[in-house]
């Protein structure tokens, strides 16, 4: 009989999706009041694998990625959705977004990303929101599988998130130490 135990905390992320730069600065400022500090922001770059966001938020998109400072116990990822979800809200007119924000965790075996929506792959994490497996990490890289999004799959988004989990390995050699 195995033994229970807590897993290791996170690194926890985001993906900002905007076209304006005023909403994206408002939503950055309410992530590090409401999540916590923000310690990596990568530059912005083209949002055009998909149209999916085009009829709510408008053409010429634009997706940044955020990484948290710390660690995060897992179980908060639900939390953390719900709160991206409002901060979303906060930032919407009329009922259309102007940032879309999608939360997610590093581990030193897989990313997974928040949603509200049920998949196949996505399991059921609690108040509404599943987990979604993006990414396992094998034979020294993460490699996406046959549901991960596109853009995900990208060879500059599995080196972003292959640097971010050395990262997360350095800050667990420190706890240790």
């Amino acid at each position: 009989m195995g033994t229970p135990k807590d897993p290791k905390s996170v690194k926890l992320f985001a993906s900002l999706i905007f076209r304006e730069e005023a909403p994206l600065h408002g939503a950055l400022t309410m992530l590090a009041d409401e999540i916590g500090a923000i310690e990596e922001t990568i530059l912005p770059a083209a949002f055009s694998h998909t149209d999916y966001y085009e009829e709510e938020m408008g053409k010429g998109l634009l997706r940044i990625f955020i990484l948290f400072k710390g660690l995060f116990p897992r179980e908060l990822l639900p939390g953390v959705k719900l709160k991206t979800n409002e901060i979303e809200l906060a930032f919407s007119e009329s009922g259309r977004r102007s940032v879309n924000i999608d939360p997610g965790y590093i581990s030193l075996e897989n990313v997974i990303l928040a949603t509200t929506k049920g998949y196949v792959h996505r399991i059921y994490v609690g108040s509404g929101i599943y987990a979604d497996l993006t990414f396992l990490y094998i034979n020294g890289t993460y490699r996406p599988l046959e549901w991960t999004y596109p853009d995900y799959g990208e060879t500059q988004t599995i080196s972003l998130f292959n640097k971010w989990r050395e990262n997360y390995k350095q800050v667990l050699r420190c706890q240790k130490a």
